[in-house]
């Protein structure tokens, strides 16, 4: 084996142990960090503004588009920051980026989407023991309107098979949505 195999070796060996190390990170708890551009914090939930939407592969509009969203309100993950372009990640976990102007701060979530089958309890009261008011299935939107760190208040609509549209409003259970963080509290 000569030097350079040998040294080739050795930096493969370096590389696949400095990725195990970085693979393992995510599982612990990451502190948050503070955007450059807008001085919030990352990560952070907003939600996006209009439709259609072109999520781009890269920070501007010469990069390709990788995707649309096709209906305002979606809940996505803003991950990075560059000048006025947001890295998001949605609840697939695709990472692209769109423009701040395309992002709200209005807070949206999807209902255990990470589920099949079941059904999720919209409680009349910020209490795990209060009366039931409607059973959410897996992958509805609603509307984040505050969370206690347990409990979050949501509200959505619902058309009827008469056309007629619902207003529903209560609490749910914090860790059955994906666009909150658990034990964040916020009104």
């Amino acid at each position: 084996m000569t030097a350079f195999s040998r040294l080739r070796a050795i930096l493969l060996c370096i590389l696949a142990l400095a990725g195990s190390f970085l693979a393992i990170g995510p599982v612990f708890a990451q502190p948050q960090s503070v955007g450059a551009s807008s001085g919030l914090p990352l990560p952070r939930f907003v939600s996006v503004r209009s439709s259609p939407v072109n999520v781009r592969v890269g920070p501007g509009t010469r990069y390709e588009i990788a995707w649309v969203y096709v209906r305002p309100g979606i809940p996505v993950e803003i991950t990075q920051e560059f000048d006025t372009w947001r890295r998001i990640r949605d609840v697939d976990g695709a990472e692209g980026w769109l423009h701040q102007n395309l992002l709200v701060g209005t807070r949206t979530a999807f209902v255990t989407p990470w589920a099949e089958q079941g059904q999720v309890a919209l409680r009349s009261r910020p209490d795990a023991n209060a009366p039931v008011r409607a059973w959410l299935m897996p992958g509805l939107m609603v509307e984040v309107r505050r969370c206690t760190g347990t409990m979050c208040e949501v509200r959505f609509n619902h058309t009827g098979e008469s056309g007629r549209a619902t207003q529903y409003s209560g609490f749910i259970e914090q860790d059955a949505l994906w666009g909150v963080y658990v034990n964040e509290v916020f009104d």
